[in-house]
C-alpha cells in the first residue's frame, strides 16, 4: 500500500487498520530474505512479539511452526517470528531487551555415556520383569 496519495496529499489519519501498520514500519529493516528471530507458544503470543517489533519500525509476520500447520489447531499450536534480515538484529536485540529471544545455552546437551547407560538400564529392567511375569 503506497504511503503517499496519488493527489500529492498529506493523510494525517491512516485509511484502514494495514495503512496504520504500513506507516509504522522503518524502510531500514525490509530488505533481505525473511529470518525466524522468535516463536511464540500460540498465535497470541506471537502477535505480542509481533506488535512489539512493529511499534520499533521492524516489519514481521507470523508462521505456523513446522509440524503444527494443520487447520484443526485454529490459533494453538506455536508459531514462528519472522522479519527481513536487515530487521533481524535490531529485532533480536529488542527481543532480548524484553526477555522474549531464545536464550543462549539454556540446554545443555545430555552426556552420550549416561544416555546409554540409562537406555541399558531400562533395557535391563524390561527384560528382567518380562522373565520374571514368564515364570
Amino acid at each position: 500500500m503506497p504511503l503517499v496519495t496519488p493527489g500529492g496529499e498529506q493523510i494525517d489519519e491512516p485509511l484502514s487498520a494495514a495503512h496504520e501498520r504500513a506507516r509504522k514500519i522503518d524502510p531500514r529493516y525490509t530488505e533481505g530474505e525473511l529470518v525466524r528471530v522468535a516463536g511464540g507458544r500460540n498465535q497470541a503470543e506471537a502477535e505480542l512479539i509481533q506488535g512489539l517489533l512493529l511499534e520499533e519500525g521492524v516489519p514481521s509476520l507470523l508462521r505456523r511452526t513446522a509440524g503444527f500447520d494443520v487447520p484443526d489447531f485454529l490459533a494453538a499450536g506455536p508459531r514462528d517470528v519472522l522479519v527481513p534480515e536487515a530487521g533481524a538484529a535490531a529485532a533480536r536485540e529488542l527481543l532480548h531487551e524484553a526477555d522474549l529471544g531464545p536464550t543462549a545455552g539454556a540446554a545443555e546437551p545430555p552426556n552420550p555415556i549416561k544416555l546409554v547407560a540409562v537406555i541399558a538400564l531400562g533395557g535391563a529392567g524390561a527384560a528382567l520383569i518380562a522373565w520374571l511375569l514368564q515364570g
